[in-house]
């Protein structure tokens, strides 16, 4: 299988297919794989009699939390109040909020500049005792590796330790981050959840769009990492002893960790230049506070016992801190992140072609292409016209043509480029809505702000395949002679 990335005007081709500060989850304990539900149950009996001489790892902190004396200042501290309180040095940012698209959510919080700002200026270091990663969260490095080279991802393990910690309300460490987070919902810039918690009328929104079987599929994935929960508990026993609640498939049903999942997912920050168990952490002032930009430079970034941002561009006080999101498609971002970037660069659709395997000729055609994927990578027109070629002396001429004009036959160039055209018009008829009747939709101001990202997503992925679709048409036109009807081909490549 081979797929060409569609990116705004251009098709390119790419064939083949143990800090003290911290509470941790757990630490490495003796405790074995039970083959039934009632092992499990007495030995989850016998750690929640465990005295506290027996516990593994402490419960106490140097994090500070209101006291229930303390309760009527606590309703009022913010996130950021609370991590000052906690050792986040002086910064150079408030938290802000604006209004929710949807009257009936709660607004928008959002990190902004203090004060006038230029590029360059580290505007805050949150310390590492205040970032949760999975060395913190499992207090073991080895174990959060193991874990997440098995059978569950870090965005789980992380979404595990949260909903436990909300469990314990405000007695948790981490209460004030945990009601920042519920308060955002995992929303994204635009107020939105990922489509992963969209309803099935809401999914409609995505007709016509590959995004609609992603999320889908996301969705499966996010189900088996549910049913691998329980591979926490085997692995890591003293989970129990601080924890005074059912394993995770008992304590949680599989809609709440999706919430949770999705809501760390919406937050989560890759770390570079760090160990695999702390590449993935959770940063308050990070994500979703920060608003994401494909076409920013600023990152958030690992330095000693700290994280740190600097910007990239100056800010006026009181102007949103964008930071860049990674070099991912809108897809991407709307999935993860609940927000479509109509400026993005990277944004791309994908189009698979893969040779006929009823073709008598495929291996002789597959050995053909083998080694030449950074030649074609740029133009798939070479590797469309090696599937209609029959006469083996013309496979090489084909792969290594370019342009409009092949050496072959112009009746075979005009079959190849009419059958990325027509895919292309195929694509763009299976949205239900034309691309003015995007523009009409996001022209209201009252649409649902699930249906105005979608449309967003959507109307960017039309406007690049008609811009793929009127750039094969143009081909077709530069042809010697385009009266040249298409030649018929027993076996063209496959394009989905």
């Amino acid at each position: 299988m081979d797929v060409a990335y569609l990116h705004h005007t251009k098709c390119i081709f790419n064939p083949a297919y143990s800090s003290t500060h911290y509470r941790p989850i757990s630490v490495l304990s003796r405790v074995s794989l039970f083959n039934s539900r009632d092992d499990k149950n007495n030995v989850r009996r016998s750690l929640r009699r465990a005295s506290s001489s027996d516990t593994l790892v402490s419960g106490k902190t140097s994090l500070t939390v209101a006291s229930k004396k303390d309760s009527e200042f606590e309703e009022e501290e913010d996130l950021k109040s609370w991590m000052h309180k906690n050792g986040l040095p002086p910064c150079k940012v408030v938290i802000k909020e604006r209004k929710a698209y949807d009257s009936r959510h709660p607004s928008i919080h959002y990190v902004a500049a203090s004060e006038d700002l230029q590029a360059g200026d580290t505007v805050f270091s949150v310390p590492n005792s205040l970032v949760v990663t999975l060395e913190r969260v499992l207090g073991n490095e080895t174990i959060a590796e193991l874990l997440t080279t098995n059978k569950l991802s870090e965005l789980a393990c992380l979404a595990l330790y949260l909903m436990y910690e909300k469990k314990q309300g405000k007695e948790s460490v981490w209460y004030p981050y945990i009601k920042e987070l519920d308060r955002q919902r995992g929303r994204g810039q635009l107020a939105v959840e990922s489509p992963l918690l969209w309803s099935e009328s809401e999914l409609n929104y995505l007709t016509g769009s590959p995004v609609k079987a992603e999320v889908l599929e996301r969705a499966e994935g996010i189900r088996k990492e549910y049913n691998e929960l329980d591979t926490v508990w085997f692995m890591a026993g003293s989970l129990f002893q601080q924890y005074p609640f059912d394993i995770p498939t008992e304590a949680f049903s599989f809609e709440i960790f999706k919430q949770a999942f999705v809501a760390v997912q919406s937050c989560v920050v890759h770390l570079q230049k760090v160990s695999l168990a702390r590449r993935f952490a959770l940063v308050p002032l990070g994500p979703p506070l920060l608003t994401y930009r494909s076409n920013c430079k600023a990152m958030l970034t690992a330095v000693d016992g700290a994280v740190q941002l600097v910007v990239d561009r100056p800010y006026i006080a009181g102007q949103s801190i964008v930071v860049w999101c990674g070099p991912q498609p809108n897809s991407k971002l709307l999935i993860n992140y609940g927000f479509v970037d109509e400026d993005n660069s990277y944004d791309r659709l994908v189009v698979e072609a893969a040779l006929n395997t009823e073709d008598p000729q495929y291996q002789d055609k597959r050995l053909v292409n083998v080694g030449k994927e950074r030649e074609t990578v740029l133009d798939m027109l070479p590797y469309m016209r090696l599937g209609y070629v029959s006469d083996p002396s013309e496979m090489q001429s084909v792969l290594s043509s370019q342009g409009p004009v092949c050496p072959v036959s112009s009746c075979m160039e005009h079959a190849v480029l009419d059958q990325l055209a027509t895919y292309f018009r195929e694509r763009l008829s299976g949205y239900p809505t034309t691309l003015s009747e995007d523009e009409a939709m996001l022209a209201d101001c009252d649409i649902d702000p699930k249906k105005r990202v979608a449309t967003q997503l959507i109307r960017c992925e039309k406007k690049i395949l008609s811009r793929c679709l009127q750039a094969t048409v143009d081909l077709i036109n530069q042809l010697p002679d385009a009266s040249t009807s298409p030649c018929p081909v027993p076996y063209a490549p496959l394009l989905r």
